[in-house]
């Protein structure tokens, strides 16, 4: 295995940084819209958030171009730092290793307290899956890419439906919208107290996710496998000679086109076979959700080959910049664009889950980004970290840094 030689030079990091507050913001109105209830929505909630045209035309927006791609994104950008984390100690002939795994346990603990707030919580997910990264580092690119496609392709999901025939393996949440199980996790999001809240999102609510991360809808193996993606592109040095790499951005996002609308035309098949009524206990809707793990990967590459090509022109990067502040304190942002949206929308706050169209929502979400893009430029102005990053990296080296510019 070889890698990269050099240290990031500083262009590398601002667009990475940039590309990773642009995916948090993707997540904002992702996570907005659905109202942070981060389960199964009852239908009266659905009916409720529909009040027109404009609300569909939202739903098409995300679920097009932002839902399952952006969260792709964002776990693309985490293998690539744990490249870059990993390949700096290397250069100063350190081993990174055990602090990375000392580093993901951290994370765990902030995203277990972040999970508190919201059942979506994609922290302690990472942080676990995180651990399988490090002997990765050590194996060859083909190898690499290899296992990415066996996830893509469905390996994962494949196995588990052998064995459970689409029943739940660890939750207890059944995914009809009209389920005991949903209703009275909804009621508790809506009328619920904070402790309410906490208390039922403390265990329950992980054991649902690992049913979504690591059952039938496999969540958790695509993750991993742009983790691997992450990795093996820090390998190659992409983002420190991207403005170098015209054919290969040019072929990516045309490649990445034709895998959107082949994987499109394969779910419109393979769901429309089973008419109006889609349920996932047979092999025609996994290979169906197979062809929309692909359809997300085709987006979320042609997501990051136009986010390079503006990147490379003048007006487009003065504008994409502003991203950095964000990107750079995307954890602490991360966790409180949280807070933020459970005390608008549940009812230890608020109490508006359920009681805003769609298109709302969406507009909320564009203040929220506005709002912690604002602040982060500021916060950076005067600090050299955002608050939990400043926490996650003292922690990490057991020491305290210098906070103050």
């Amino acid at each position: 295995m070889k890698t990269n030689s050099n240290t990031l030079p500083q262009e590398r990091i601002h667009i990475v940084d940039a590309l990773r507050g642009f995916a948090l913001a993707g997540i904002v109105i992702v996570h907005m819209v659905e109202n942070y209830i981060g389960a199964p929505s009852p239908t009266s909630f659905n009916e409720a958030v529909h009040q027109g045209p404009m609300d569909y035309v939202v739903d098409g927006f995300i679920g097009l171009l932002l839902r399952g791609k952006f969260f792709a994104l964002f776990s693309f950008l985490f293998g690539l730092s744990f490249f870059i984390q990993m390949d700096k100690a290397h250069q100063k002939g350190e081993n990174f290793a055990g602090r990375f795994l000392w580093r993901l346990l951290l994370l765990l603990g902030i995203g277990y307290v972040h999970s508190l707030f919201y059942a979506g919580d994609i922290l302690t997910i990472y942080a676990l899956l995180g651990i399988f990264l490090i002997p990765f580092y050590k194996i060859k690119n083909n190898w690499i890419l290899g296992f990415v496609a066996l996830l893509f392709l469905g390996m994962g999901r494949y196995i588990v439906f052998f064995f459970t025939q689409g029943q739940n393996m660890f939750g207890v949440m059944e995914m009809s919208p009209e389920s005991a199980s949903v209703l009275e996790y909804y009621s508790i999001l809506k009328e619920g107290s904070l402790s309410d809240v906490f208390s039922a999102n403390a265990f329950n609510s992980h054991l649902n996710k690992m049913d979504f991360q690591f059952g039938i809808f496999g969540r958790g193996y695509a993750t991993f496998g742009y983790f691997l993606l992450g990795l093996y592109i820090g390998r190659t040095g992409f983002f420190k000679k991207f403005r170098e790499q015209k054919k290969l951005v040019k072929r990516t996002w045309i490649w990445s086109l034709v895998l959107f609308l082949v994987s499109g035309g394969l779910m419109a098949v393979t769901f429309g076979s089973m008419g109006e009524n889609v349920t996932f206990d047979n092999w025609t809707a996994m290979l169906g959700l197979t062809a929309m793990d692909l359809n997300n990967v085709a987006v979320t590459f042609i997501l990051i080959s136009v986010f390079v090509i503006l990147y490379k022109r003048t007006k487009p990067q003065k504008f994409l910049e502003k991203f950095i502040p964000y990107g750079k304190m995307a954890l602490t942002n991360y966790c409180g664009q949280s807070v933020i949206g459970t005390f608008l929308l549940f009812g230890w706050g608020l109490g508006y889950i359920g009681e805003l169209r769609n298109l709302y929502t969406f507009g909320i979400a564009l203040f929220v980004i506005t709002l912690q893009m604002v602040l982060s430029k500021w916060w950076l102005s005067k600090f050299k970290y955002g608050p939990l990053e400043w926490l996650w990296r003292s922690a990490t080296f057991f020491k305290f840094f210098p906070i103050k510019r």
